[in-house]
């Protein structure tokens, strides 16, 4: 087990300011399974145009996730995340000020373009000022950061649900976005960019301040001999290593979103009032004790993943959401389960959300900012996140689609499927990274 006591507090708290870009990812996609309730009420949505309402911060998300890795690559990791601050105070702000439903959707998109930057350059910023021994659990922090800007988004969703202020719902994340500003503003550069850029004797400072005065020879010549390969971009990404480092990547990040868990983070009331739970406030107190289960399991992770690895968490964590998504399944198939399906329904959910929190939530993270070289890192990253983005656009889109066409069980069930194919593609793909220096970290080709 690791203790994240034993972080340096400079280190941690780069590794808490940069995780807010996570806590506004979190808030922002989040507090819609409550707010587009009110929306859908106030401007007259009809079911396809609640669907993209939710659905339209992902295309921005796919926007930001796009050029964000490159851009960390010319501005700075620092700089890229202080921009991410910017776009999202603007986007919460026009949001809470639209007058109808096509600005909304332009504010949501805006936003989106920012959770896209920060899903990319916050862990990719965490994993290289952490040490090695403890990595694992600050870029877990990104996660939790995700867990706890939800859980926001759902209890503010419950507070203002019998006023329906969903302009309050959406407005609010502009808080969390002028602290991300201001923090961004005093904390230092990444080493490993000032290293890439040839400010070497800053990035020297830099691994000094993180390491405590401790020896940082060998992670010098690490950083060093992986900058003797000069290609960058695309053209970095040809190498064996990181062509294996990408398919590894998007297939985990791909994996991440289409075994469902979005569903139940913008759909939670939804499906909740499909078992049963009946009132708008009701559903939403539901989602929001799902929320709580997520802040809390995430802290599995960040205590574990340094000890006991990222694999094995893997393999539990897909194993649960896995069992629970059939028990789902099985219980909308069931004609007399009446009030008893509403607790089950509940149960699993808690049980599914639980099991991600720590696996897939955190760990796909943490390993795509570990497993590229440094000078393909930023675009792979990209490119992870981009396939990310593209999935839980997908999945967020045609949920409601399947539930009609499909049916309930066969839905969860098509879920449950493709937790059994991750653990296999865990076991036959995937590394195990824990305690690696990150120029050391090779996925097998």
């Amino acid at each position: 087990m690791t203790n994240a006591l034993v972080v340096r507090p400079f280190v941690f708290l780069v590794a808490s300011v940069a995780a807010l870009g996570g806590l506004l990812f979190g808030y922002d996609t989040g507090v819609i399974s409550g707010a587009v309730l009110f929306v859908t009420r106030d401007f007259g949505l009809s079911t396809a145009l609640q669907a993209f309402t939710v659905s339209i911060v992902l295309l921005g998300a796919i926007a930001g996730s796009a050029v964000a890795g490159t851009l960390a690559d010319r501005i700075g990791r620092r700089m890229t995340l202080l921009a991410a601050g910017v776009i999202f105070g603007a986007g919460a702000l026009l949001s809470a000020f639209a007058p109808s439903i096509v600005v909304l959707l332009v504010a949501r998109s805006i936003v989106g373009i920012a959770i896209g930057f920060s899903s990319v350059v916050a862990p990719l910023y965490i994993s290289e000022v952490a040490p090695p021994n403890v990595r694992g659990a600050l870029v877990s922090l990104y996660q939790f950061a995700i867990t706890i800007g939800i859980l926001a988004a759902f209890l503010l969703d419950y507070a203002l649900a019998a006023s329906g202020a969903w302009r309050w719902m959406l407005g609010l994340a502009v808080v969390p976005s002028l602290i991300l500003i201001v923090g961004m503003t005093l904390l230092p550069e990444s080493p490993r960019f000032l290293f890439k850029i040839g400010r070497v004797d800053d990035a020297r400072d830099e691994l000094r301040n993180i390491a405590g005065g401790a020896q940082i020879d060998d992670e010098e010549r690490s950083i060093v001999a992986s900058l003797a390969v000069k290609k960058g971009g695309f053209a970095a990404l040809a190498s064996p290593t990181a062509r294996a480092a990408l398919f590894v990547g998007v297939a985990l990040a791909f994996l991440q979103q289409v075994t469902g868990i979005n569903t139940v983070i913008y759909y939670g009331p939804r499906i909740f009032q499909m078992a049963g739970i009946g009132s708008n406030e009701a559903s939403i107190l539901a989602t929001a004790a799902v929320g709580v289960v997520n802040v809390l399991l995430t802290l599995v992770a960040i205590f574990f993943v340094d000890g006991v690895g990222r694999k094995p968490l893997l393999y539990a964590g897909c194993a649960g959401m896995g069992i629970s998504l059939a028990a789902l399944a099985f219980a909308f198939s069931q004609p007399n389960l009446h009030g008893a399906l509403a607790a089950i329904a509940l149960v699993a959910t808690m049980m599914y959300v639980g099991s991600f929190a720590y696996s897939l939530g955190p760990i796909v993270w943490l390993l795509i900012s570990e497993i590229f070289p440094l000078q393909a890192r930023g675009l792979g990253m990209s490119l992870c996140t981009l396939a990310n983005w593209a999935a839980n656009f997908f999945v967020s889109q045609f949920f409601l689609t399947m539930i009609e066409r499909l049916g309930r069980p066969l839905t969860f069930a098509v879920y449950a499927t493709l937790c059994v194919v991750t653990i296999v593609f865990v076991a036959r793909a995937v590394p195990e990274t824990k305690h690696e220096m990150l120029e050391e970290i090779r996925v097998a080709t």
